[in-house]
């Protein structure tokens, strides 16, 4: 990024990456510099292709706030003012879903017990992609 910028790249929009519960790599660097520069990451695959989907600590927190783990996984990626996400969607009423994630407020027990289920890198790591 910091390359794109001196090559004139100052009107980068946002900045596409694979980011989830799983993949928490930008968390360590990225993701605080593009929220210092105003630049919004856009998280493809937030919900790891469905792959995230059986986790019982996703489940759990599903069932106790009354959404999907889906929702759960999409409201946790968007807690952060930064990050947009772009979940994949075959039907209007999974648009549907998926935009419900949007209004869902994850509480500070919810949010840690996924941080446990999924602990952040407590190390810098190359961005990773599918």
């Amino acid at each position: 990024m910091e390359e794109l910028l001196a090559a004139g790249g100052d009107g980068c929009a946002t900045n596409q990456i694979l980011y989830n519960l799983s993949r928490r790599g930008p968390e360590h660097d990225l993701l605080p510099w593009l929220e210092t520069r105003g630049i919004p990451a856009m998280a493809y695959s937030p919900v790891e292709q469905g792959r995230l989907l059986g986790d019982q600590t996703l489940r759990r927190i599903a069932e106790t706030v009354g959404a999907t783990p889906a929702q759960v996984a999409l409201a946790w990626t968007l807690r952060r003012g930064n990050v947009i996400a772009i979940p994949k969607a075959g039907s209007v009423a999974h648009v549907r879903e998926n935009r419900a994630a949007v209004d869902l407020i994850l509480s500070d027990d919810d949010t840690a017990a996924l941080d446990a289920a999924f602990p952040a890198p407590r190390s810098r790591r190359p961005l990773e992609m599918l």
